[in-house]
């Protein structure tokens, strides 16, 4: 009987998926073959409109998640291949004119998967794997919990620290399921009615999210948002991995701190100790030698600004690729387990930025809305509070996928009246800090869902804490945006 229901629910839930993406393709073919008076841009080509309706069935796409995020960017890319480049199908070319316009080069759309941003994700991925076949991971935990004793209020603090500092070098989620693992034992020690188990699960989806803002590959939003200030194309800030850390690893801990406090007030330990045994198993051999020195100058070179290296993150990135794959570290099948989900999510973001900007799609909805009448400050709140709600529902990478390259174009467009609010760079690294805020629900967050699943919080709990963690996060990393742009650090 209980399987039957779960099959009955089961097909409810795709055929409201199957309709929702129904519903989808049909408003984009509208979109598709409106006149272009409709939009009221002056002078939308054919192509530009084609990459109007692309965006629509992203923006909806991932708005509703009738198909995975993942799906959506490769249908992105897929489409734009087909329908707006050089090498379209046959239907769908026309002479370039200012009527039709200019079609973009298939090899350019592709090679969005193969943006250097991508090499540092991969990099990321990389590290995370190598550190728990070798062990480093559980060496690292064992090592860095020591100092805080077993004061149950430390303890806590411990995991939000541990946990913080792993989700700025390697993947939010594969630190927040190697933590609540080391948890396992913690919670035999503590009373099962008390509220010691509640804070404990919640410290680390709050910590992996909070963390990530510390890096630049802390969380796609952010190197999302790098990527547009940095491309040389455009903004072309040239801001470092070693930059970004400068302002936003201070802020991480300051919040993690912060949080400690806030998770203490709202979940209080009835045992004041907590014997810890954190288990696992730690290669002595070369594995171990081999990870931790890459690690180590992985992270020392990411550190080191490019003036001194001469070579960039992207490019670091490479480094402990190259080493584990030479030295048998990683191999082909470990290359499976790396969240190519992910991958596929950022190179769809960025395919539709190029399809935004290369068909001069942006330029020309920038001159057809009067932008020049916004308050800066009013684009600085809006945006972010736009990218908090939309984070909380959807992908935060999806959400920034979607607010970066318009609010890359509006703050070009504004010129020098941004230098209000501290520049465009304000804006930008805004919508990644805001992305990182919003971890009010179990679906807001890979980590939340993680901790959500082990049934020790409810939504309530979450929501609680997300929200209260993610204003005072917003807060206070806007008002150092505010003042790091001002002051000209970037």
């Amino acid at each position: 009987m209980a399987e039957e229901n779960s099959n009955a629910l089961n097909n409810k839930y795709s055929k409201k998926k199957m309709l929702e993406l129904l519903v989808i393709v049909i408003i984009t073919a509208i979109v598709w073959n409106l006149p272009s008076s409709f939009f009221g841009i002056d002078g939308l080509t054919v192509i530009q409109q084609r990459v109007v309706a692309i965006f629509v069935f992203a923006t909806l796409s991932w708005l509703t998640e009738a198909i995975p995020s993942w799906a959506t960017s490769l249908t992105i890319i897929t489409s734009m291949c087909l329908t707006i480049s050089n090498n379209s199908l046959a239907f769908f070319k026309g002479e370039e004119s200012d009527t039709f316009g200019t079609l973009l080069k298939s090899k350019d759309i592709m090679a969005a998967f193969a943006d250097p941003v991508i090499m540092l994700f991969l990099g990321g991925f990389i590290l995370a794997i190598a550190a728990t076949k070798s062990g480093l991971d559980v060496l690292l935990a064992k090592n860095l919990i020591r100092p805080f004793g077993n004061k149950s209020e430390n303890v806590l603090l411990g995991f939000l620290l541990i946990t913080g500092l792993f989700s700025m070098f390697v993947s939010n989620t594969a630190t927040a399921a190697m933590m609540l693992t080391f948890l396992t034992p913690v919670f035999a020690a503590l009373p099962a009615n008390g509220k010691g188990r509640i804070a404990l699960t919640l410290s680390i989806p709050v910590a992996a999210n909070i963390g990530g803002i510390g890096t630049p590959i802390g969380t796609p939003p952010n190197a999302i948002a790098l990527k547009m200030l940095n491309d040389e194309a455009g903004l072309n800030l040239g801001l470092g991995f070693g930059e970004w850390m400068a302002f936003m690893f201070p802020l991480a801990i300051i919040i993690l701190l912060i949080s400690w406090r806030i998770i203490l007030k709202f979940f209080p330990f009835t045992q004041k100790t907590i014997e810890l045994e954190i288990g696992g198993h730690i290669h002595h051999g070369w594995r171990m030698w081999v990870v931790s020195g890459t690690f180590i100058l992985t992270i020392l070179l990411w550190c080191i600004p490019k003036d001194y290296t001469g070579i960039d993150s992207n490019t670091v990135a490479l480094i402990p690729m190259g080493i584990f794959a030479l030295t048998g570290v990683i191999t082909a099948k470990d290359l499976q387990a790396i969240d190519w989900s992910v991958i596929w999510m950022v190179a769809g973001g960025f395919a539709l930025g190029l399809g935004m900007n290369g068909t001069g799609l942006a330029d020309a909805a920038i001159k057809s809305i009067p932008f020049g009448t916004w308050s800066p400050v009013a684009i600085l709140l809006i945006s972010g509070l736009i990218c908090y709600a939309l984070s909380n529902f959807i992908s935060n990478t999806a959400t920034a996928a979607l607010l970066v390259p318009i609010l890359a174009v509006v703050c070009t467009g504004m010129g020098d009246r941004l230098d209000a609010i501290g520049g465009t760079a304000t804006v930008l690294i805004g919508i990644a800090l805001s992305a990182s805020s919003a971890m009010c629900l179990p679906i807001s967050t890979p980590p939340n869902a993680i901790a959500y699943s082990t049934g020790l919080v409810n939504q309530n709990d979450m929501l609680k804490i997300g929200l209260t963690i993610g204003i005072i996060t917003m807060i206070l990393g806007y008002a150092l945006l505010f003042f790091v742009g001002k002051t000209g650090l970037i």
